[in-house]
């Protein structure tokens, strides 16, 4: 029954040695940016579910890759519980963000996170090259530092700006690395860019060759998904810069 489902909640599956873990998100956005960045990062890491967040504001929807069913907004760790990943392939519904954003960063302190990371596309014409950041001050010259280029100023709405909101008024640091990105279809290459920011910045070593050679396959898995974004876009616009 719908009362019986909690506002936003995360549950463990099973044992996980997350240990002050550097937590990197990614939701749906202009090219699926986010929701492709740590999709590759969960397979080149070897990462294992860890758990889910369950939520009333959630769509009734699962996702199946393979013929096998799963939870779609769910949360992984890597084997020394250093680095977790978060990720969410359903539209999150603006009534639902305080709650699920909130649930988030509570749920990562307990864990001792230090610092979110929010991968994340922006919609554009054509994919530059380049990333780009919003983060705290004590950050803004470490990114520099790695070719990473500030937002003169802007609005990130929906779930990602409900998190680095949370994240201001929270012992966590909020940053979020974002890239143009194709708004009609999934962009695979702006992905690559941000997992290579991402590697200069944490020295992940994450291996994106064959994520540049993908551009046709995921054109076709992801189409749906892509389609909901821009139909949803129209209605509730997700991020400008």
């Amino acid at each position: 029954m719908q009362a019986n489902i909690p506002e936003a909640e995360i549950y463990e599956t099973g044992k996980n040695n997350l240990k002050n873990p550097t937590i990197f998100v990614g939701f749906v956005g202009a090219g699926l940016v986010g929701t492709i960045a740590t999709d590759h990062m969960i397979n080149e890491l070897n990462m294992k579910e860890v758990g889910f967040l369950r939520s009333k504001h959630l769509p009734p929807s699962t996702v199946f890759m393979q013929g096998r069913l799963r939870h779609p907004f769910r949360i992984y760790s890597n084997e020394d519980g250093s680095i977790c990943v978060i990720i969410c392939e359903i539209i999150i519904s603006k009534d639902g963000i305080y709650n699920i954003a909130m649930a988030i960063l509570e749920w990562a302190e307990k864990k001792g996170s230090n610092e979110i990371i929010v991968l994340d596309g922006v919609a554009a014409n054509k994919h530059d090259g380049e990333t780009f950041f919003a983060a705290e001050v004590d950050l803004c010259r470490i990114m520099e530092e790695h070719d990473i280029k500030m937002i003169p100023q802007g609005f990130i709405t929906g779930i990602s700006g409900g998190i680095l909101n949370e994240c201001l008024i929270r012992k966590i640091r909020g940053v979020t690395l974002l890239v143009k990105a194709d708004e009609a279809t999934p962009d695979p290459v702006a992905a690559t860019t941000v997992i290579e920011a991402v590697n200069r910045l944490y020295e992940t070593e994450i291996d994106t060759t064959s994520l540049k050679k993908q551009k046709k396959q995921l054109g076709v898995e992801l189409r749906e998904l892509s389609d909901k974004y821009t139909e949803h876009k129209k209605i509730d616009s997700n991020m400008y810069m």
